[in-house]
């Protein structure tokens, strides 16, 4: 199995760089780099550019639109975008829902949904979530009853992330309670303009609003915007999880928050300390080993060759890194690590110069870690929770 790149692929890397390296703006890359707040313009900056050039949708088919890319070439563009300091692309409308839409909807569907999806102008919300279904989906109880020729919805999701920001949601819906519950659901494509819509904020611990609650009270929706078969909507969804679990291991941003986690050691006068370098080693060894998971994933792609499935795998792995780095940089930070600052940072305040810029207590690149600490301790529970996800690799491995 040959791991390296081809000059084609090494080129391809290149012009992926130089263009980042050129269209980035300068104030989000900043942002970026020092884990500041990312407000809805800041995203959608980043992905109209990458719209206009035909990369956002980066892993879709031509046949939609797409670069056509191979797995080799989404996996360079991902880390190019990650090492130059780029926003994460927010996964639910390209990454997560078009994949369904392409797969799974009618040619009228795509016509409908696909552009503006791909140019960035409008913001996806998922709708999986519910209070007492969250890693359970099979339980989920949002109810769609079909009347004429439309479905009447009412229930509530919660944990929509960035929901505030929302044009449209694709939701699980129940739609036959007679049957077991997997074969009930059904995927529906919501407008989030539509009466009976309601969207109320969830502050987490650091005052962040990230997340919310979404109330369906009596919300008509055409059936047309029913996705595939009714009561199928268990395989839909199946189908977009391992997307989204492939997305969370983010190798990538692993590789870009370790040299952070470095800069902030050597900044603190730390990154001498014998224990915290034997720490930062084991973690680079092991974000080495998951990218080299991910390359021979890769390239068994590549050859032909059908791969295990990992999705559930990489997840795992993925989001206990994410969860060691931050911890790391709080061990780092030392008692300067504090809750995030919003006033300061949104009024572009960056300390006392008279004090060297200090923020009270600490550097600047100290204001965000609490903050940051806190909002990754959810990646071990969502997009299916990590112990659910080693019961279905220990499945799928000892049968």
């Amino acid at each position: 199995m040959d791991l390296n790149f081809t000059p084609e692929e090494l080129a391809f890397r290149a012009e992926v760089r130089d263009w980042v390296a050129t269209h980035l703006p300068a104030d989000i890359r900043q942002k970026v780099r020092q884990a500041q707040r990312l407000h809805k313009d800041d995203h959608q900056r980043w992905a109209r550019l990458l719209g206009a050039k035909g990369w956002l949708g980066y892993a879709w088919p031509r046949a939609f639109g797409g670069p056509g890319w191979s797995a080799v070439q989404k996996h360079l563009f991902e880390e190019e975008c990650a090492l130059a300091d780029a926003p994460r692309i927010v996964p639910f409308g390209p990454v997560m829902v078009a994949p369904v839409i392409m797969a799974f909807g009618t040619p009228e569907q795509h016509r409908r949904f696909l552009p503006g999806i791909a140019s960035g102008d409008v913001w996806w919300s998922q709708g999986y979530s519910e209070p007492g279904s969250g890693s359970d989906l099979a339980s989920v109880k949002t109810r769609a009853e079909r009347v004429g020729d439309h479905y009447v919805v009412n229930g509530q999701k919660t944990w929509t992330t960035l929901g505030q920001y929302g044009d449209w949601i694709f939701c699980l819906v129940r739609t036959d309670t007679q049957c077991k519950p997997q074969a009930g659901i059904s995927f529906l494509l919501i407008d989030m303009k539509s009466p009976g819509v309601t969207v109320r904020p969830i502050l987490l611990l650091d005052g962040e609003h990230e997340v919310n609650e979404v109330f369906f009270d009596n919300v008509r929706v055409p059936a047309e915007n029913l996705i595939g078969e009714e009561n199928k909507g268990w395989t839909y969804a199946k189908y977009l999880l391992a997307h989204e679990r492939t997305n969370i291991a983010d190798v990538n941003r692993a590789k870009r928050e370790l040299e952070r986690l470095k800069r902030i050691a050597q900044a603190e006068g730390v990154y001498d300390d014998v224990r915290l370098r034997d720490q930062i080693a084991l973690l680079e060894v092991d974000i080495v080993a998951l990218e080299m998971m991910v390359l021979r994933v890769l390239s068994a792609e590549k050859s032909g060759k059908q791969s295990l499935d990992v999705a559930g795998l990489l997840k795992i792995r993925g989001s206990e890194i994410q969860q060691r780095y931050t911890e790391l940089m709080m061990l780092a930070g030392g008692p300067c690590t504090q809750a995030f600052l919003f006033e300061a940072m949104e009024a572009g305040w960056q300390g006392d110069q008279a004090l060297g810029g200090l923020f009270p207590g600490g550097a600047e690149h100290c204001a965000p870690l609490t903050s940051h600490y806190f909002n990754v301790r959810k990646t071990t529970i969502y997009g299916g929770s990590n112990e659910v996800q080693r019961n279905i690799v220990a499945q799928t491995l000892l049968g």
